[in-house]
């Protein structure tokens, strides 16, 4: 028998959260988690949270600073949805018991990273995520009306004859595939860098909201977008532990094997450039010198180093670092994707009955490039903005027209088989990471879509298989970010075309989306 809800929440992250809490006010909630249900982006969201608390900061200013970042794709309604909103958002955070770090005075500590023009970020320690993450479930918790799913993996929407969505099926504990019925359902499921070999995110971020929303007719917009931090532990059998920024933001100094300090080689503000400049700047030093970079904070005092990030310190230390004394060896990996299922400022979405919210969701908030720290802001402003339109009318906006779309066509495969995950996501890596080439995405895109059509066929022939969910979001993520990526011949923020190194406003300042092809 389906199981029943007036509003269904995917996934269990800040802005899936920060929306339950509302909805639970209007109707009964159902959230369906992949795995437990504080495993998600958020806990590993180390830097902090930011928002224009300082006394010489402002809304105004944390959007220009926001919107720089972006490259000029920054969508400036949502900026200002975000920078404005923002710190009403985290006042109410503070409020249910969030401990952020704090001054001598007793008000939140605010700390600078790249690309901010003053201190605006506040930190919980250097586990930010998991602290929010914390007073968010407890809020979920205590509510009566809201039902936890966990170890549950939705394997597709539900839609109508006419597209509206109408909730999602999903298979649990028990292997059986069931379906819930909900005539609102909100995709917060996170992002998508498992896509890469390469990446800080865990193991769960496999783009399956992504994947779903479009195979439903949802349109999927600035995929090429995605961001390569620079700064992940780079250390033979060591996973690939994210070097937050805050970091850097603290006086951390990135360095070659001579032990020189390079960036400003590269670029003017030195180590606090903005992710993408220094993610790149990291792959030319490496080429001039052929030796690895490293990250140094044993010019700062060790009781400081060891104290401000105390998490970062034990992962160092497991790997066989002293963050406070040694050279730790960092390099970029897949960390953040900018597009994502476009939604008007509502998280209403091309599809009726379907909302986004989060790392998901393509707001255009984020244009080309995040701004750090701005990722767990959008989750509680954008959750907390889709949750007051799910529980209004209306469906899908006028607003996504403005939008570039592309159909694609769902042909049939022509592979007869899968590949192992790595083999999908070592190819993304080689031909769609960080540095990108007509001739790499040529060679990827039709390989990427012969696996998305062989993992269609094979999960209509078994619905249930968890396995084959994992390939065919990968397949299907990967083969969106190759086809945006080729479309796209320019370099800009994430986006670097090494044959098209410059930006090229005159023909690609503009947003696309992609569409599948129903008729």
């Amino acid at each position: 028998m389906p199981i029943g809800g007036d509003f269904l929440v995917i996934g269990s992250g800040i802005a899936g959260l920060r929306a339950a809490i509302s909805l639970a006010d209007a109707g009964r909630v159902v959230i369906l988690t992949k795995a437990d249900p504080r495993e998600s982006n958020t806990g590993y969201a180390q830097g902090g949270i930011a928002a224009a608390f300082g006394p010489d900061d402002s809304p105004e200013l944390h959007a220009s600073d926001t919107i720089a970042a972006g490259d000029g794709l920054c969508v400036p309604e949502a900026v200002r949805a975000l920078t404005e909103e923002g710190p009403r958002y985290v006042r109410e955070l503070i409020d249910w018991g969030a401990e952020f770090d704090r001054d001598g005075s007793g008000q939140p500590a605010l700390g600078r990273e790249a690309a901010h023009s003053v201190r605006r970020v506040l930190h919980a320690r250097d586990a930010t995520g998991r602290e929010i993450g914390r007073v968010l479930w407890q809020k979920v918790a205590a509510h009566p009306r809201v039902t936890v799913y966990d170890d549950a993996l939705v394997m597709s929407l539900v839609t109508t004859r006419t597209g509206e969505c109408v909730g999602a099926t999903f298979v649990g504990r028990d292997g059986a595939l069931q379906q819930i019925n909900a005539p609102r359902t909100l995709m917060a499921t996170g992002g998508a860098g498992q896509v890469f070999r390469e990446t800080t995110n865990p193991a769960i971020a496999t783009g399956d909201g992504i994947a779903m929303a479009f195979d439903a007719g949802a349109r999927v917009a600035d995929l090429e977008f995605v961001q390569f931090h620079p700064t992940a532990l780079s250390a033979e059998g060591a996973p690939r532990f994210l070097l937050s920024e805050a970091l850097r933001g603290e006086g951390a100094r990135l360095i070659n094997g001579a032990g020189e300090p390079f960036m400003t080689r590269y670029e003017p503000a030195g180590d606090l450039a903005s992710r993408d400049l220094v993610a790149r700047a990291i792959v030319k030093e490496v080429a001039r010198t052929g030796a690895p970079v490293y990250l140094t904070m044993a010019h700062l005092a060790p009781d400081y180093v060891s104290h401000r990030f105390p998490t970062i310190a034990r992962a160092c230390r497991e790997a066989g670092f002293d963050l406070a004394t040694d050279r730790v060896p960092v390099s970029p990996a897949a960390h953040y994707v900018m597009g994502g299922v476009e939604t008007d400022l509502h998280g209403r979405t091309s599809v009726s009955g379907l909302f986004a919210a989060g790392e998901v969701a393509c707001t255009g908030v984020h244009g080309a490039n995040r701004l750090a720290s701005n990722s767990l802001l959008e989750g509680l402003v954008f959750g907390a903005r889709a949750a007051d339109a799910m529980r209004g009318s209306g469906s899908a906006a006028s607003a996504l027209a403005a939008t570039l779309a592309a159909p694609i066509d769902d042909e049939a495969a022509s592979t007869p088989s899968l590949p192992e995950p790595l083999t999908m996501r070592d190819l993304m890596w080689q031909q769609v990471g960080l540095v990108r080439t007509a001739e790499g995405l040529r060679a990827a895109v039709p390989q990427l879509a012969a696996w998305r059509a062989a993992a269609a066929s094979r999960r209509a022939a078994v619905p249930a298989d968890r396995d084959c969910r994992r390939l065919a979001s990968l397949a299907t993520v990967g083969f969106l970010i190759a086809r945006a990526a080729l479309r796209r011949e320019e370099t800009r923020g994430g986006h670097y075309r090494s044959d098209f190194p410059n930006r090229d406003d005159i023909h690609f300042r503009k947003h696309f989306a992609d569409v599948l092809r129903t008729s």
